[in-house]
């Protein structure tokens, strides 16, 4: 949802300077006018609180372990939006409502969910988006199936998040296994995590809480 919300960006921007264009061929004569209130042309500008927004989403990101150790699937249900679109590490969709039945039957479980190298990019008041790598130590996954699958490894995720309604939302989340992690001779499998929660929930399942 955010890149599609880029892409509209750049068409705004690509169609405003198309009309700008037009405008400027067919009123050259008042070239110098124009000049004198261009200092002025940005003064309607949205202001962007970039620091108060990075720190709601790094806390946000920051949750996810505490919400996979609790089994917190309310703090699932808070931040993911409804339509949130989820791509699991091997390549799978996933959706709302399995992050919220994973946390509420336990199927996601790790001994340890490290999360590093978190960044997050603002884009507007209503935008932005984070990414990082997780760590999954003794990660275990249960499948529909009744099997269970070793989630443990590395992983790199981006969550995308747009404020709706003065609230931000998980909007769409992916994740890779890391081939060569760090100090590693051999690179882990991949497997299905869980995004929100695991993706930190998000992604792997890291993806994301």
């Amino acid at each position: 949802m955010k890149r599609l919300a880029i892409f509209a960006a750049l068409s705004a921007a690509g169609l405003f300077t198309l009309g700008q264009m037009g405008c400027q061929r067919g009123a050259d004569t008042n070239r110098a006018n124009s000049t004198a209130a261009a200092p002025n042309s940005n003064s309607g500008k949205e202001t962007v609180d970039t620091v108060a927004i990075e720190k709601e989403l790094m806390r946000i990101e920051k949750d996810w372990p505490r919400v996979l150790k609790e089994k917190d699937a309310e703090a699932v249900r808070r931040v993911e939006a409804d339509d949130v679109v989820i791509i699991y590490p091997d390549g799978t969709l996933g959706s709302k409502a399995e992050d919220v039945r994973d946390m509420e039957t336990g199927a996601l479980s790790a001994d340890s969910w490290e999360i590093s190298d978190l960044k997050v990019t603002v884009l507007d008041n209503d935008a932005a988006f984070a990414s990082g790598r997780n760590i999954i130590k003794g990660g275990k996954a249960k499948t529909p199936d009744g099997k269970t699958v070793d989630i443990s490894g590395e992983y790199r995720w981006i969550d995308t998040f747009a404020r709706r309604n003065g609230q931000w939302k998980l909007v769409a989340s992916i994740g890779t296994p890391v081939q060569k992690p760090a100090g590693a001779t051999t690179a882990p499998a991949a497997a299905k995590p869980s995004p929100a929660v695991a993706k930190p929930a998000a992604s792997a399942e890291r993806s994301k809480p």
